[in-house]
């Protein structure tokens, strides 16, 4: 038997709702088809946002989105996407499939889209293509109140008051589609860029984010945080979880071995060394951690779906994909006092999207389910927890057999979330309290083969159920969890 031991007495960090933040981009049926299909769409929408999307964002509870990039950031110029939509700027996409963007989803139509899920605004500017005055023409527009041309131009187009920005990205991947830049070269240029991000009101301050490093490049940490690091507010990073040997060929979305499996499992707990060692970089020039890292783009990426464009990026999501959320949120907990905010790859119909649209059908991926059973996390506290792991896997590809995290909310409910990786084992699991008693429990679960998922003619193959095994005994909880699976339990004490 398995024994997580969780100390109560031992709170360690926040974790910020916002690591359990999104992303959308310009890119295949994310924003055009996935969130916005227009006033005069048949499909039930408010205001052109589609109302079933909508609310099941607002039910997983998503804190926060990051738009409009992603590589199309450094290529975007906002003034393209204001004003009456008849007359806006049409553009080829060149990044993400040559398709025609007619702009009508701009600046206005992000924050309501944000109202409507009543999350937080992440806006990614342009470096690479834009300039400094569009920059900081672009946060007056959206925040300033006073009398200036862009607050004025802002009422023109039917918003008096100004929106609120909670965070603004300057610039995005400046090594590589933001400009191809030397880490020295985009540390200057972040410091006179984020210069005029200005902050208009001292209540409403703009939380700066610097561009930061690919994957493993440490250097570019290093660099960014010795030149720029007491500019900044958070300093990004992008890893991507991609099972296959080349870019060429990452491998299917739902036809996989169990080898490739925990292949993927693997890269996904690659993720630790990396918050690890730029953590380390940043807590020699920020020892008190007030700059945070935020990861802006994670999650699976394999090989498009059959028949659809390339540069659409639609992926299929598995059983697999729902092991690899869980591991990389229960990271993102136990490092909360480093990672204030992190955004997956993406919204919908991208990559490890959370949401599948189909003309009017829509489904629920099993990586929505892993995000709405670990809702409880947000805005907790983090507790000591530790649980006796055992290697699992194939050849080089060992990885632990569990993973899990726990933190309490400010009403002291617990929360315990925990990941089965073995295709073949279950483990039954003894949770023990340092102090305190448990005196209710309940819990959900989601389980399936490696290879399940939902279709729009089968949506709910992969579902949650209510976890009724978990049971009370004698100070503790016991219970067995499945192989492949996720279980999220509500824990009262006394």
């Amino acid at each position: 038997m398995a024994k997580l031991y969780v100390n109560p007495g031992n709170p360690k960090s926040k974790i910020n709702r916002e690591l359990y933040g999104n992303f959308s981009e310009h890119l295949g049926r994310c924003i055009y088809e996935g969130l916005y299909v227009g006033e005069d769409s048949p499909i039930p929408n408010t205001n052109g946002m589609r109302n079933d999307v909508v609310s099941a964002l607002k039910e997983m509870g998503l804190p926060v989105l990051r738009w409009p990039g992603g590589c199309f950031a450094d290529e975007y110029h906002w003034m393209d996407g204001i004003g009456p939509k008849e007359s806006r700027k049409k553009i080829v996409n060149t990044h993400w499939g040559g398709v025609v963007e007619d702009n009508s989803f701009g600046t206005h139509e992000f924050m309501e889209l944000c109202r409507q899920i009543g999350c937080k605004t992440y806006i990614n500017g342009n470096v690479g293509s834009g300039t400094v005055r569009e920059m900081s023409e672009w946060v007056e527009y959206m925040t300033f109140s006073g009398v200036s041309p862009m607050a004025d131009l802002r009422t023109k187009n039917g918003h008096e008051e100004p929106y609120t920005v909670n965070y603004f990205g300057v610039g995005n991947e400046n090594w590589g589609c933001g400009g191809n830049m030397r880490a020295e070269y985009y540390a200057d240029e972040y410091r006179r860029y984020q210069t005029y991000v200005r902050n208009y009101y001292n209540d409403k301050k703009i939380y700066k984010i610097a561009c930061g490093p690919n994957s493993g490049d440490f250097n570019w940490t290093d660099t960014l945080m010795k030149v720029a690091g007491r500019y900044m507010d958070g300093l990004s990073l992008h890893y991507y979880t991609v099972p296959g040997d080349t870019w060429e060929h990452k491998g299917s979305a739902t036809e996989f071995d169990e080898k490739e499996y925990f292949v993927t499992l693997r890269k996904a707990y690659y993720m630790e060394e990396l918050i690890l060692r730029h953590g380390a970089i940043m807590d020699r020039y920020d020892p008190k951690k007030k700059v945070g890292l935020i990861i802006d783009e994670w999650g699976t990426w394999f090989d498009v779906e059959p028949g659809t464009n390339p540069g659409f990026l639609y992926q299929q999501n598995t059983m697999r994909d729902a092991m690899v959320a869980a591991i990389n949120l229960n990271l993102f907990n136990k490092h909360s006092d480093r990672v204030k905010m992190a955004n997956i790859a993406q919204l919908v119909n991208v990559l490890q999207a959370v949401i599948l649209t189909e003309g009017e059908k829509m489904l629920l991926t099993p990586t929505y389910h892993v995000f709405k059973m670990f809702r409880g996390h947000q805005d907790a506290t983090l507790l000591e927890s530790s649980l006796a792991t055992e290697e699992i896997g194939m050849e080089k590809d060992k990885i632990p057999n569990l993973t899990e995290s726990v933190s309490r909310a400010e009403d002291g409910t617990l929360t315990l979330t925990l990941a089965n990786l073995s295709l073949d084992t279950a483990y039954p699991i003894e949770t023990v309290f340092a102090e305190g008693t448990p005196e209710c429990v309940s819990g959900t679960i989601l389980t399936g083969a490696m290879n399940a998922h939902n279709t729009f003619d089968a949506p709910e193959t992969v579902r949650t159920a209510d976890f009724t095994e978990a049971v009370l005994d004698n100070g503790a909880i016991r219970f067995t969890i499945p192989a492949c699976s996720v279980v999220s339990l509500h824990i009262n004490m006394k």
